[in-house]
């Protein structure tokens, strides 16, 4: 579970709308996409979680921003390993998850390519449905995997996991 100060540290962070296409509901929704498919491939579900909260940190537009996950990868850099909770080994994949989650590339460690699922699963925010060809993971490209990611991306939901999250640190803005 993310803790609040991390919490507090992305908000401070982050100069979008908290609420806009890349805040707090689609990174909810790209943890629950990543620790259901962790769960099923072994994937290191801190890691993933991280990825969730930490890949758009640094967005600076919601649509047009080729270099935010380099500018998250070295926003991570910079940030204790205490802060995360993590390892040097595990904060390297965080690091490169991050960097390259938005390049399209589709090879890689079993924990790199289950955070970039996570996020390609959620989509359907858009209203755009993932490529099976763009997704990294045999799990992530099975039908009904997708169409729940989907479903839960288009409704903008937020599982019980999730929930928690927003009750326990809710936004002024």
């Amino acid at each position: 579970m993310i803790d609040k100060k991390l919490l507090q540290l992305i908000k401070e962070s982050f100069k979008l709308n908290w609420k806009g296409v890349h805040g707090l509901s689609h990174w909810a929704r790209v943890r629950v996409n990543g620790l259901l498919l962790a769960r099923q491939n072994g994937a290191n579900q801190r890691v993933v979680e991280l990825f969730a909260f930490l890949h758009d940190v640094k967005r600076e537009a919601e649509f047009n921003d080729p270099d935010h996950g380099e500018r998250a990868a070295r926003f991570i850099e910079k940030l204790p390993n205490e802060v995360l909770d993590i390892n040097d080994q595990e904060k390297l994949l965080l690091i490169y998850a991050c960097e390259f989650h938005s390049t399209g590339m589709v090879e890689g460690d079993l924990t790199v390519r289950t955070c970039w699922d996570a996020d390609r699963l959620d989509l359907g925010r858009g209203g755009q449905r993932p490529n099976t060809k763009k997704l990294c993971t045999d799990i992530a490209k099975q039908a009904e995997f997708l169409e729940k990611s989907y479903q839960r991306a288009i409704y903008q939901h937020i599982s019980q996991a999730t929930t928690a999250i927003v009750q326990q640190w809710k936004p002024n803005n």
